[in-house]
């Protein structure tokens, strides 16, 4: 049970196809040819130019997604107020309800 069990492999069964024989060809070397002269390389200049409109745009844009973020994310904490403040009175009406006095 404890000694390991080495798996043996089974021979093929079936038609079995005898091994090609592959004969050896000759290789030739392709004429050499003089790579094309290389296009001269453009002026170096940023590859995104911003003017005074697309930075007042990109500003206003960032503007905006940071206070619609804002605002979802204070009603969602508005929301989850309004839940825990709505089962706290339920806890402290049915605490009532249950006690006797």
């Amino acid at each position: 049970m404890f000694q390991p069990k080495i798996p043996t492999m089974p021979q093929p069964t079936g038609l079995v196809t005898p091994p090609t024989i592959i004969e050896p060809t000759t290789v030739t070397a392709a004429p050499s040819t003089t790579p094309p002269a290389s296009p001269a390389p453009a002026a170096a200049r940023p590859a995104v130019q911003l003017t005074p409109g697309t930075v007042l745009a990109l500003v206003g844009g960032g503007t905006a997604v940071v206070l619609i973020v804002g605002a979802v994310l204070v009603s969602m904490l508005l929301a989850v107020a309004l839940t825990a403040t709505s089962v706290a009175v339920c806890a402290v009406v049915t605490r009532s309800l249950l006690t006797r006095r």
